[in-house]
């Protein structure tokens, strides 16, 4: 026995990284950077702005069973979020309300879209149909 092996500490070498993991995590770090740089920007310059909503009325009106089914669509192109959109719809014939319906969507977040129906008795092309949203409620 040598008194030199025993008197000196085994230091554990770690293996050197590949090229390839370097790469990858260069790769994984500036994607992370990105996100939370992006995250930051949003966050500073984002404004608050209230949601701006509107429904239309593209589609063709459709009759089955007596009843008369008009689809609408209701879009918030504002920046917040809406809960609770009141959207009404009145068929006026001769100047009159003959007609009218209520829709209550939950939940419109900005940019988002939200489909329906209405349904009446009468047929809406015999007068005026007014839809419009009537309120909402911010979260």
């Amino acid at each position: 026995m040598n008194d030199t092996d025993e008197s000196v500490p085994q230091v554990e070498q770690k293996p050197q990284r590949s090229p390839a993991e370097w790469i990858s995590f260069g790769i994984a770090l500036s994607i992370l950077t990105a996100i939370v740089g992006l995250v930051i920007y949003q966050w500073f310059t984002q404004k608050e702005r209230p949601p701006v909503l509107s429904v239309t009325s593209e589609s063709e009106i459709r009759q089955a069973s007596g009843q008369f089914y008009v689809p609408f669509t209701v879009t918030n192109t504002g920046g917040q979020t809406a809960e609770l959109v009141q959207v009404i719809a009145e068929l006026r014939i001769n100047g009159e309300v003959e007609e009218d319906g209520e829709q209550h969507i939950d939940f419109l977040a900005s940019g988002e879209t939200e489909e329906g129906a209405f349904i009446f008795s009468r047929n809406p092309r015999e007068g005026e149909l007014m839809m419009r949203v009537a309120s909402y409620k911010l979260p």
